[in-house]
C-alpha cells in the first residue's frame, strides 16, 4: 500500500499566478508614480507637477471673462493684444 499517494497540486498552485499579478501591478504602479507622471497636457517635461501661473495675464483675463467683468468682444480684443505680446507674435517671423 502506497502511503504517499499523489492528491493533485494543492492550494500552493495559486502562488505563481498571484505572484505575477502582484509583480505586474507593482510595475504599473511604479511607472505611474515616476515615469508617466510628468506627461500630459499642462505639464513641463522637466517637472513632475502641473505648470500653473494663476497670476499670468492670460489667466487673469480668463477669470475676468468667466466672472462676467468683461464681455466677449472685450475678451477677444484683449486676448489678441496679449497673444501678440506673450504668445505666437513674440518669437515668430515678422
Amino acid at each position: 500500500m502506497n502511503t504517499l499517494a499523489y492528491h493533485g497540486p494543492g492550494p500552493w498552485i495559486l502562488f505563481v499566478p498571484v505572484f505575477w499579478a502582484i509583480v505586474v501591478a507593482g510595475a504599473v504602479l511604479l511607472l505611474r508614480r515616476t515615469v508617466w507622471r510628468g506627461r500630459g497636457p499642462g505639464r513641463a517635461p522637466w517637472q513632475n507637477r502641473p505648470v500653473r501661473d494663476d497670476n499670468s495675464p492670460l489667466s487673469v483675463l480668463g477669470r475676468r471673462f468667466a466672472s462676467g467683468e468683461i464681455d466677449e468682444d472685450e475678451y477677444w480684443r484683449r486676448l489678441s493684444v496679449l497673444d501678440e505680446e506673450f504668445g505666437r507674435g513674440r518669437g515668430g517671423a515678422a
